[in-house]
């Protein structure tokens, strides 16, 4: 697990513990460039991958559900090939989401320093810097569970429900929650 991810984990239990009806305001961005070669590929096939919100999300979702409690609600609100945005509530946080693989979406001035993806967490107005470090995450769970350390079924309930979902409902046309960058695309 990404070390500025365990420590807001550490962060919104104690506030929690503090006051049990904390809920926290959460957007989460991440926008990762991939070529022609994406949409060619099983990873740009829907029927194959479940899509950018699976393939890509997943992750997300199941951070998020780790960090936030039990999932409540959840809104697809754009759903492209290469975009998928939406509106999570979980237990401890209501979440605007948006993910793409389109380079064109990325924020100029992370263009301008030649960057080709774009990591965004804020909580509660807070961004959460976890650019860094996602080079060996795949190695270091692989090892973990290895090590017998592995998340169960029950810990990845969760974030395949959370995918399911998105996969099988309709576009919410009017919603209140809104990422912010779902205006570029649409």
């Amino acid at each position: 697990m990404h070390p500025s991810i365990v420590k807001l984990r550490e962060f919104v239990a104690a506030e929690v513990a503090k006051n049990p009806d904390k809920i926290f305001d959460v957007d989460l961005t991440y926008l990762t460039s991939r070529g022609h070669w994406y949409f060619t590929s099983w990873k740009g096939d829907e029927h194959k991958s479940g899509g950018i919100a699976t393939n890509i999300g997943v992750h997300f979702y199941d951070m998020l559900g780790w960090v936030f409690g039990d999932i409540k609600k959840n809104e697809a609100h754009l759903k492209q090939a290469d975009a998928n945005a939406g509106y999570l509530e979980f237990e401890h946080a209501r979440v605007r989401w948006f993910l793409s693989v389109n380079y064109d979406y990325i924020p100029d001035d992370v263009k301008a320093t030649g960057q080709r993806t774009y990591r965004s967490i804020t909580v509660d107005g807070n961004e959460i810097e976890f650019s860094g470090g996602f080079t060996d995450l795949h190695t270091a769970s692989y090892q973990h569970i290895l090590d017998g350390k592995g998340f169960g079924l029950e810990e990845a309930r969760n974030s395949i429900e959370i995918v399911s979902n998105i996969r099988k409902q309709d576009v919410v046309t009017s919603p209140s929650e809104i990422h912010p960058f779902v205006s570029k695309v649409i």
